[in-house]
């Protein structure tokens, strides 16, 4: 039988169509998939230079690699380093290399390439900034020999091979670090064969890898569809193999029913927040601050823009974060306290601002959740959506009131609260203290005291209105294998992925 769109679309409107076809359908993809992405990687695909999370899904552990990995359940194993051990003090970790990998354009790898990588990650004027302080933090990168790296710390810091294995760690070469944002070179089992932008990124398999003979991918095509109905008819028509991350949730159990799917829901470190702005007024003012907090449900948003699947946050903490405080109850759903806040700041009502929202389904949908739970305590929300790009270049940049974004990096209290020029201005040297603070101790009971204290205050001061850590919801075909079910980190480790035999599929 020839799969052509007529066939395809013949058998959508008769018979499941794993239950007509299945062994020619798999058998026509199992070097290859498709799958979809909803936002494209802005503004290349650098994840040292850029932070947006679509850049880690596509390049990490695909294209660049780093010292360590984190997997699936947030262990972390060896990847370009085979070992590693520290100085009984915390500060002094020796890096062991593996053998005779190479970059995909035949340059070698070795500790002389690790050096020139977080060299320039903590060099002035870095354009590292989403791990800054990880970097900052490395005193000297010293080449003991092509095969052992030592990074000397000013600070211990026990949670070190973790962040290098986050993508702002991915180890670029001399040669071609320069062109990373549009032309990748790394020394993962894939190299990029083609970006159409707007459209879709393609990455073939470098069978010069080390492990070339494991990755039963040859080909691996990300498509970029942001709008929601648009997912779900490319799934349903076959056009797409899967949606690791799978945006709208209303269509769920349409999935779940079909025995052509498999649907799993996992964790993710993500912080979904209501960012405020808090270089503008009113919003300097923590009374208006907590009082945009007391007004929103956050149980409300979860069922209402997620489908019930997820959990409450009271600050910038998810739940499989080291030292998790649940604060939700500092600032309860209290529309009554809410107003009470605003008449005590002094603020006229209707207070009328706007609330700029990025393409995700979570902002887009939630956003009107929100908005209508804001003019109940006489906040008049005016909803402004915007792309991705638009995003980046307007709240990103420090320009809006209110913004709903998910913040998925791990633990990243540092990067978002300590800069007082990051978007949402945040400026304590309270918190910057208790940061320095936990930087410089290696006691394990004291570091877990300062997350505590570093929660509560972010809580206390009410920078952000903390809504919801999101689970990940993943869509894809039945026999696909290895796509990851959980983010720890946001990354698609394609090599692990494979289409299970035809005469093993369900």
């Amino acid at each position: 039988m020839t799969l052509t769109r007529r066939t395809i679309n013949t058998l959508l409107a008769g018979a499941p169509l794993a239950a007509a076809v299945p062994a020619v359908w798999a058998q026509s993809r199992r070097d290859s998939v498709v799958l979809g992405m909803t936002l494209e990687p802005a503004p290349g695909l650098d994840p040292t230079s850029a932070s947006a999370a679509a850049i880690g899904e596509i390049v990490h552990y695909n294209i660049l690699e780093g010292l360590t990995k984190v997997e699936m359940d947030g262990a972390v194993t060896p990847l370009l380093a085979e070992s590693w051990g520290h100085t009984p003090d915390g500060k002094t970790y020796t890096f062991r290399l593996r053998k005779g990998i190479k970059f995909s354009d035949g340059s070698d790898f070795d500790a002389s390439t690790v050096k020139f990588s977080f060299d320039r990650a903590k060099a002035p004027g870095s354009t590292n900034k989403a791990r800054k302080a990880v970097f900052d933090n490395i005193s000297s990168v010293v080449v003991h020999d092509p095969h052992t790296v030592i990074l000397v710390l000013n600070n211990a810091e026990a949670m070190l091979p973790f962040r290098l294995g986050e993508n702002t760690a991915v180890i670029l070469h001399p040669k071609t670090a320069a062109q990373a944002a549009t032309k990748p070179v790394g020394t993962g089992p894939y190299v990029l064969e083609s970006w159409n932008k707007g459209s879709s990124i393609t990455l073939t398999r470098w069978d010069g890898h080390r492990d070339a003979a494991k990755v039963r991918l040859r080909r691996v095509t990300i498509r970029f569809i942001n709008d929601p109905a648009a997912q779900v008819a490319a799934l349903l028509a076959g056009d797409i193999d899967g949606i690791p991350r799978f945006g709208p949730l209303q269509a769920l159990k349409q999935f779940q029913g079909d025995r052509r799917f498999t649907v799993e829901v996992g964790s993710t470190a993500g912080k979904g927040i209501l960012a405020i702005n808090n270089r503008r007024k009113p919003f300097d003012d923590v009374r208006v601050r907590r009082a945009i907090t007391h007004a929103i449900d956050r149980q409300a948003f979860i069922d209402g823009a997620q489908e019930g699947l997820g959990r409450p946050i009271g600050s910038h903490f998810a739940p499989t974060d080291l030292g998790y405080l649940d604060l939700t109850k500092v600032t309860p759903h209290d529309p009554e306290k809410a107003r009470a806040l605003l008449r005590e700041a002094g603020v006229t009502l209707p207070l009328n601002v706007t609330l700029t929202l990025p393409p995700p389904q979570y902002a887009r949908k939630g956003g009107e959740i929100v908005a209508a739970q804001l003019a109940k305590v006489g906040i008049n929300a005016k909803i402004e959506n915007v792309e991705w790009a638009q995003w980046l270049a307007g709240p990103f940049k420090g320009n809006f009131d209110l913004t709903i974004i998910n913040h998925a990096e791990p633990l990243d209290y540092a990067t978002a609260y300590a800069d007082p020029n990051y978007y949402f201005g945040y400026d304590s040297a309270k918190f910057r203290g208790l940061v320095a603070t936990l930087a410089a101790t290696s006691d394990q009971r004291e570091k877990a005291r300062l997350w505590r204290d570093i929660q509560r205050l972010l809580a206390d001061d009410a920078v952000n209105a903390f809504l919801w850590n999101p689970a990940q919801v993943a869509v894809f075909k039945r026999g696909l294998r290895g796509l990851w079910n959980s983010s720890p980190i946001f990354a698609n480790d394609m090599a692990a992925v494979s289409w299970a035999p035809p005469a093993t599929q369900p």
